[in-house]
C-alpha cells in the first residue's frame, strides 16, 4: 500500500505510495477492514505526511481523523479528501467501516487533474454531499473499487485505463459538489490562485507581500484585493498562515529545535520566529509543543 521514508531533517514520516504486487502503479482501493488487517494500529496513529492522496468514504460508524492541526469527524455519506504534503494520523478504526482510495498525482490525465484541481492544497479536506450528490459519489466508489478487484479479466492496459477513467468520474463529482446553500461554488479568483501558488513555494524565503507581488507582476494592492475576495483574507495574512502551519507540522511531528525550524522558515533568529509564533497562535513554540505532545485535542 504505502512506503515509509523518514528525512531526519524535517522529522515528520514520509510517505510514498507503493503499489500492490501486479496491480496498475498509481491507485489502490481498499476496505478500512483491509487497512486494519495490515497496517499495526501503532503506526496508523504516528503523524504521516504522503505524497499521494487519500480519499476516504464510510458506510457505517464514525472515524475521527486529524488533518494539519483540524480534528475532522467524518460520518456515512461524507468524504475525507487529504491531498499530497498534509500531515494526517488514524484516530480509531474500529467503530468505523468505509473505502479508502489511495492515488498518486499523476495517474489521471493532466485535464482531469486541473478540473478536479488536484493541486490545491487549500481545498476543504471534509466534503458532505447532498443526498443526490452523495448517491452519485457512493456508486461511483462502488464502480471504481470492483474494477480495482477485477484484476485479470482485462488486458492489464485495458484495467489501469478504464480505472483512471472511473476514478476521473469520482474526483470530478468530488471536486465540484454542490453548497449546502443550493448554489454552485464560486471558482477562486486567478490572480488569488496564483499568488496561492507562489506562497507555496516560497513562504520560507519570504513573507513579504512585495516580494510576490514584484515577482508577480502585480501591485500589493491588487494582491490583496484578490485574496480578500477568494478567501476573506488579507494577501499577508495569507502568507503568514502558510507559516505558521508549517511551522506548528514541524513543532509537532519533529525534534528539532526552535531555532533550526526558525532556519528552515526563513527567520533571522529563534527570538523573531517565537516572536511571530506567539503574535499568531497564542503560545511560544515551545508551549504549543507541549500541549500537542500532552494528547491534547489539535487545534
Amino acid at each position: 500500500m504505502v512506503k515509509n521514508r523518514h528525512d531526519g531533517d524535517r522529522g515528520i514520516p514520509e510517505i510514498s505510495f507503493a503499489a500492490p504486487a501486479g496491480t496498475p502503479a498509481g491507485v489502490e482501493v481498499l476496505s478500512l477492514a483491509d487497512l486494519r488487517r495490515r497496517v499495526p494500529r501503532e503506526r496508523l496513529a504516528v503523524p504521516q505526511r504522503p505524497d499521494f492522496h487519500h480519499l476516504i468514504t464510510l458506510g457505517d460508524g464514525m472515524l475521527r481523523h486529524p488533518v494539519d492541526f483540524t480534528a475532522h469527524t467524518l460520518e456515512p455519506g461524507s468524504w475525507l479528501w487529504i491531498r499530497p504534503g498534509q500531515v494526517h494520523q488514524w484516530d480509531d478504526l474500529t467503530r468505523a467501516e468505509g473505502t479508502l482510495i489511495l492515488f498518486r498525482q499523476d495517474f489521471l490525465d493532466p485535464a482531469t487533474a486541473a478540473g478536479a484541481r488536484l493541486d490545491d492544497p487549500h481545498a476543504p479536506v471534509l466534503r458532505r454531499p447532498l443526498a443526490d450528490e452523495a448517491e452519485a459519489l457512493r456508486l461511483a466508489a462502488g464502480h471504481l473499487a470492483s474494477e480495482f478487484h477485477a484484476l485479470g479479466h482485462l488486458p492489464l492496459e485495458i484495467h489501469t485505463a478504464a480505472l483512471r477513467h472511473l476514478l476521473a468520474v469520482l474526483v470530478l463529482r468530488l471536486a465540484h459538489l454542490t453548497s449546502p446553500a443550493g448554489l454552485p461554488s464560486a471558482e477562486p479568483d486567478a490572480t488569488y490562485l496564483r499568488f496561492r501558488d507562489a506562497v507555496e513555494k516560497n513562504f520560507a524565503r519570504t513573507r513579504r507581500v512585495e516580494d510576490y507581488a514584484e515577482a508577480m507582476g502585480y501591485s500589493s494592492r491588487t494582491l490583496s484585493r484578490a485574496t480578500l475576495a477568494s478567501v476573506g483574507l488579507g494577501a499577508k495574512e495569507v502568507i503568514d498562515r502558510r507559516v505558521v502551519l508549517e511551522a506548528k507540522r514541524l513543532l509537532a511531528h519533529s525534534d528539532q529545535t526552535a531555532a533550526r525550524i526558525a532556519d528552515r522558515l526563513g527567520f533571522s533568529s529563534a527570538t523573531h520566529f517565537s516572536k511571530f509564533f506567539h503574535q499568531h497562535t497564542g503560545q511560544s513554540p515551545i508551549a504549543f509543543r507541549g500541549t500537542v505532545r500532552g494528547g491534547h485535542a489539535p487545534g
